[in-house]
């Protein structure tokens, strides 16, 4: 499965799919009570916009995004989102939709991308769920369960504890009631860390717990390919990209966001590499540094994906290599086994 290699934001490569999959083989695919959805996965900069870019050309297909972060529209450049050429080849989804002024919810965008799944489907065309948001796709390959409402007064404490404690401590402390909850969180993931935390404060069940226990998962096949590069490759990839979304303008990108003056702790203001641009936008380091440190950032963030993908999913197909043409053809077979594969 290997190949040369190649990090997400790549030349464009030319499919090795036959131009315009086989219309016979697309009916095939969608026949029977379980419709076919593709999963392509991986840590950041791992090759999955790319990969899922010439499989959605070949196949006819509609590219739904599963990253949290890629659904912000103020953060196009930071997070790596398929840039304007590649949204006029294949219909994309649930890019940039919200303002970086909200907080997205595993929630809504779960009924948003089962809709457009549904949408996908109905017009013959095969849905990909792209991203590395590992929550994001487990919640609607198997549904969500609704946890209980949690007082006020939990939520408030454990917002307290937080603030007292620090993120690192915070995180220490979570580990003790939940262990699985603060292997997968970092320390400046303050919403997901207080989620946590209050869950099991007001439930006795950890989160991951109520997870599992989701009902009502969606009525669809998953095909999940998971992009795992060798670590050195990747981290090469992460440090290239940042070093291009500078030259983008992810400084711009950056400053706007700064003058809009928006609360530290939103999900939008987490975003890898923004709060180190925001540092020397505050005179408090200098460019290099900043850039240093979000190039770590990235690293740590891939580095904690990794992990989740490992522990969490089980994928169909591991491709261990970034995006490549010998990754295209090794896709092709199994998808082809996949798509036309009737369902039990």
């Amino acid at each position: 499965m290997g190949g040369s290699d190649q990090g997400e934001d790549g030349g464009h490569l030319t499919s090795s799919y036959p131009a315009g999959w086989p219309r016979h083989k697309r009916a095939r695919a969608s026949r029977g009570s379980a419709p076919p959805v593709l999963i392509i996965a991986g840590p950041t900069a791992s090759g999955k916009s790319a990969l899922a870019l010439e499989l959605a050309a070949a196949l006819g297909g509609t590219i739904i995004n599963a990253d949290s972060l890629q659904t912000y529209r103020d953060l196009r450049i930071l997070t790596a989102r398929p840039d304007e050429a590649a949204e006029a080849r294949v219909p994309h989804r649930l890019y940039g939709f919200l303002n970086a002024a909200e907080r997205g919810s595993a929630a809504r965008w779960c009924a948003l991308a089962l809709a457009e799944i549904a949408e996908a489907t109905r017009a013959g065309r095969i849905p990909l769920l792209v991203g590395g948001t590992g929550l994001y796709l487990r919640a609607v390959k198997e549904g969500l369960a609704p946890v209980p409402e949690i007082p006020a007064e939990v939520r408030q404490e454990a917002i307290k504890t937080h603030r007292a404690l620090g993120g690192a401590a915070f995180r220490d402390r979570l580990a003790e009631l939940d262990p699985e909850a603060a292997r997968c969180l970092f320390p400046g993931d303050r919403q997901r860390l207080v989620r946590a935390y209050e869950v099991v404060q007001a439930t006795g069940v950890t989160i991951g717990t109520w997870q599992r226990q989701a009902q009502s998962a969606p009525a669809y096949r998953f095909g999940i390919i998971l992009l795992m590069p060798p670590r050195d490759q990747l981290y090469a990839a992460c440090d290239a990209r940042f070093l291009r979304m500078i030259d983008a303008g992810a400084l711009g990108e950056a400053a706007a966001i700064s003058a809009r003056g928006l609360d530290p702790t939103l999900p939008a203001m987490k975003a890898v590499g923004l709060p180190e641009l925001l540092s020397y936008l505050r005179g408090d380091i200098p460019l290099e540094a900043a850039t240093s440190a979000a190039q770590r950032a990235t690293r740590r963030y891939a580095k904690r994906q990794i992990t989740w993908f490992r522990h969490q999913m089980t994928p169909d197909l591991i491709l261990k290599a970034q995006f490549s043409e010998s990754l295209l053809r090794c896709s092709r077979h199994f998808i082809d086994r996949f798509l036309l594969t009737p369902s039990v």
